[in-house]
């Protein structure tokens, strides 16, 4: 079956660095387009990048434009986020999502908490 791990997240000092992955296994990895969400308490959740199949195109939400790079390595089918020059307000579960063949699928979430 189709499964997506995250891993990565933490506790971070303003400023600092994380760097999330996503294992994909289940389904064909490279002509799937791969993303990353977040959730914060009390807010809907929203797309922070997305990156498609093999290729690249790449898109970012205008809030983390220049902070956050969006990666995928076919070969071991995993996607990564790299979050630089973290904020508070970058604080919420992060989501790995892919999309394929018309259907769609979530990994189980990674907390990021981003605070002094």
């Amino acid at each position: 079956q189709v499964q997506l791990v995250e891993s990565g997240g933490g506790l971070v000092q303003p400023g600092g660095s994380l760097r999330l992955s996503c294992a994909a296994s289940g389904f064909t990895f490279s002509p799937a387009a791969m993303s990353w969400y977040r959730q914060a308490p009390g807010k809907e959740r929203e797309l922070v990048a997305r990156i498609m199949s093999a290729g690249g195109r790449l898109n970012y939400a205008d809030s983390v434009k220049g902070r956050f790079t969006i990666s995928r390595d076919n070969a071991k089918n995993t996607v990564y986020l790299q979050m630089n020059n973290l904020k508070p307000e970058d604080t919420a579960v992060y989501y790995c999502k892919a999309q394929i063949y018309g259907n769609a699928y979530w990994g189980q979430g990674t907390q990021v908490t981003v605070s002094s």
